[in-house]
């Protein structure tokens, strides 16, 4: 690691000293692929004739595909098969894009470290099969006591349900709980979900 990842990577052990659990979202803090996912959302919506501003993917940051696509239908003023767009977009980023997937190495490092001292989940908006083959590239799935993602809950990220639950496979108080985000949506869930956060972007 650089010295500047060394000293985040050490300020991370800090901030989770008092917690139990560690809660870390995939895609932008353990995955460096926030640019291939765009790649991948752009790719899918010109398939439906839209041309998507990605900025579009920082603000829905965390959310599950399908909720993303529902947000480009009322953008784009259109309709269509948000399922079958999401299945589309998952597909498009396994086949083009997941190979570039790097890890951020401090949040990676970080729950490596953390692994025998404190519980470790991960909870994301993404679908298990491309989060699967996401943490199988970092290396770190089998590092996980359970992985929270779209579906598995009524409502995603930011909504505190996919964090609620996470700490109940663990059986840990929510308070225990530190989740790790890079995106606001993820930081209101977590929050609301009666847990610490912190976003690994700031530093």
């Amino acid at each position: 690691m650089s010295p500047e990842s060394l000293e985040k990577f050490n300020k991370l052990n800090e901030i989770a000293e008092p917690y139990d659990a560690l809660l870390f979202d995939v895609d932008g803090t353990l995955a460096n692929n926030i640019s291939a996912h765009k790649a991948a959302y752009v790719a899918t919506a010109a398939e439906y004739n839209i041309i998507l501003d990605d900025a579009l993917i920082d603000e829905t940051a965390g959310w599950p595909t399908v909720a993303v696509a529902k947000e480009i239908c009322i953008r784009y003023h259109t309709t269509f098969d948000v399922q079958e767009f999401s299945t589309r977009k998952s597909a498009i980023f396994i086949e083009r894009y997941i190979q570039e997937t790097q890890p951020i190495d401090y949040v990676v490092e970080h729950l490596k470290f953390q692994i025998g001292k404190k519980r470790i989940a991960a909870v994301s908006g993404g679908s298990r099969s491309t989060l699967t083959i996401t943490l199988t590239v970092l290396g770190v799935l089998d590092k996980l006591e359970t992985l929270v993602c779209a579906g598995d809950t009524p409502l995603g990220k930011p909504s505190p349900q996919p964090f609620i639950l996470a700490a109940e496979r663990l059986q840990i108080e929510p308070a225990k709980c530190l989740v790790y985000e890079d995106g606001i949506p993820g930081v209101q869930g977590a929050i609301a979900a009666g847990m610490g956060a912190v976003r690994i972007d700031q530093i």
